[in-house]
């Protein structure tokens, strides 16, 4: 493994944790009645490639699971992103 690999794996592994754990901030905010992460804030966060933890999340916490658009979208991002991800792995980019 180079050290692009290593630094692209850790910052995949980090913002994927943050967005799971920002799942788990927002289900507890919401379950004490207490202020809310901004749905643009949760959607940014699966957008800069933590979309798995953040579907992780949303499917772990039982969150945001009848709002259909983080149903469809976050899947589909998680998707995109593998993609984008295998696209440059392939390429020798990332590997």
């Amino acid at each position: 493994m180079n050290t692009v690999t290593i630094i692209a794996a850790g910052a995949l592994l980090a913002l994927n944790l943050f967005s799971f754990l920002l799942m788990r901030h927002d289900k507890r905010c919401a379950k004490e009645n207490r202020r809310r992460v901004p749905e643009k804030t949760l959607f940014l966060s699966a957008i800069l490639f933590g979309a798995f933890g953040g579907t992780l999340g949303m499917f772990v916490f039982r969150h945001k699971t009848k709002h259909w658009y983080f149903k469809v979208f976050f899947p589909l991002l998680m998707v995109l992103e593998a993609g984008i991800v295998g696209y440059l792995w392939s390429r020798g980019i990332l590997g």
